[in-house]
């Protein structure tokens, strides 16, 4: 009959190459896991980062000596300083009018790849209002 001692560790010779199995279970689930929040995450900065721009231009815009395309110039050069110039975004100004007041509008439209920085790609949308200055 074999002691205490043999049976513990011939249990323990019979586990060796479990961590490499569980680790082959558990990445299958989690790396796909972890690249999706990474591409979540993408989508979301470009897409802070376009309402920003378009905010930004639109309140430039809507200053008392500005145009809609001053507005619309900034926005683009803000897109270029964070993203590059060959980022293909386009940019677009306009004027409105809510509840009677004069408001500039800049939107952006960019296709924003799905897989990191290739593959197809999806489209965002973001918009940025101001209301515009006027002399009374």
């Amino acid at each position: 009959m074999p002691s205490r001692a043999g049976r513990r560790r011939r249990a323990r010779h019979d586990e060796r190459g479990s961590a490499i199995a569980d680790f082959a279970l558990v990445s299958v689930v989690l790396v796909p896991l972890v690249f999706g929040v990474l591409q979540i995450a993408l989508v979301w900065h470009v897409k802070t980062t376009l309402t920003s721009a378009a905010s930004e231009g639109a309140r430039y815009g809507a200053s008392y000596d500005r145009t809609t395309e001053d507005g619309r110039r900034r926005t683009a050069a803000v897109i270029d300083d964070v993203f590059g110039a060959d980022f293909d975004g386009v940019v677009s100004g306009g004027e409105t009018s809510v509840d009677g007041q004069p408001v500039v509008e800049v939107s952006v439209r960019a296709q924003v790849p799905v897989l990191a920085f290739w593959g197809p790609a999806i489209t965002v949308h973001a918009q940025g209002h101001a209301i515009k200055e006027v002399l009374p």
